[in-house]
Formats: C-alpha cells, structure tokens, sequence
C-alpha cells in the first residue's frame, strides 16, 4: 500500500457541511477492487450504491467522479476509515451528511438537495451502507428538484428495494408536499 502526503489539503464549508478537498492528485491504484454493492448508474452525473471499499473509493477519479456523498454517519461499523481522505486526496470534493436510518427528516432531504445543487456541473457518487438511503434521496431530488418523471426515476429504487416504515413514510410526504401525484407502494 503507497502512503501520500498532501499538505495542501482544505477543509471547508458547504451548506452547514463538512467538506473535504485537496489540490493534491493521489496514485491510483492500478485496477479497481470489487464494484461495490447496489451500485446503479442514474445518469452520467449520479450513481448511487451502498458502501464501497477503500480501494474502490481510491480509484474514483480515474473512474471520472468529481465529488462523493455519504448518507450514512461515519461512526456505523462498516464504514471506511478515513474515507474522506482517500477521496480528497484524489482532489475531490467529500460530503458526509449524517442521516439516521431509522428516522430520516424533511431536514436531511433539504440538506442533500442543497448539497446536490452545489454540485450541479459534477460527476458525484451518492452512497450509504446498502444504497437505501442514497437510492431515496436521489430519487427525491430527481422527481422534485430536477422534475424528472417519478415513474422513471422510481426505477432506480426498486432496483435496490422498497421502502418501508419511516422511508416510505417521508417518500410519500414529500411527494405530497411537492404536489407530484405518484404512489410507489
């Protein structure tokens, strides 16, 4: 394993989030690990999956992303050591939105809405653990933000499953509070 030092690394602010850049590049590795699990390519900009591998998240520049958001909070026990350093050593930009499975909020679809905003123009790897989280909100925000027809952007959630309980729950309050007439379930 190479080591890297990078000791032009910024840590920033967006939208009332921790973010990670670095002016550095980082060696990529030279083939990617495993793919990880659930992963579904929305768009040529939006891919979400659930939670990739140190190795795998070292390679994402040479794969063509831009910047990395993770759903999940960063103390649940698989996820990756210092994942915002392996991404922002490769001059990417990290998000780590910390959404709590078991009771998403209005909060926390507005967070990722005004942080998918701001990345717009980037190629951006959404993921959590499993691709529960990140296949919701990404659907959100494609039926409610960029307009996209929700049985088309539906799609890519029941490729990864059906939510229920506190998902379904804000799925359909959202829809509702938006005016889209759609029932997944």
């Amino acid at each position: 394993m190479m080591n890297f030092f990078c000791p032009r690394r910024f840590i920033t602010l967006m939208a009332g989030f921790l973010v990670s850049t670095s002016i550095c590049a980082a060696p990529t590795p030279a083939s990617a690990t495993q793919a990880p699990p659930n992963l579904v390519a929305i768009s040529e900009r939006i891919t979400t999956a659930g939670q990739p591998t140190a190795d795998w998240l070292s390679s994402l520049k040479s794969q063509g992303y831009d910047a990395v958001i993770y759903l999940a909070p960063a103390t649940v026990s698989d996820a990756v050591k210092d994942e915002s350093l392996i991404v922002s050593r490769q001059g990417l930009i990290f998000v780590n939105i910390p959404i709590n499975f078991a009771s998403p909020t209005e909060q926390d679809f507005e967070n990722f809405t005004a942080v998918m905003t701001a990345l717009t123009k980037q190629k951006v790897l959404v993921h959590c653990q499993i691709n529960l989280r990140a296949s919701s909100m990404v659907f959100l925000y494609r039926t409610i933000t960029l307009k996209e027809n929700p049985n088309t952007a539906y799609d890519s959630v029941s490729k990864v499953w059906v939510p229920e309980g506190a998902w379904k729950q804000l799925i359909q309050e959202q829809l509702k509070k938006h005016r889209i007439n759609f029932e997944p379930f």
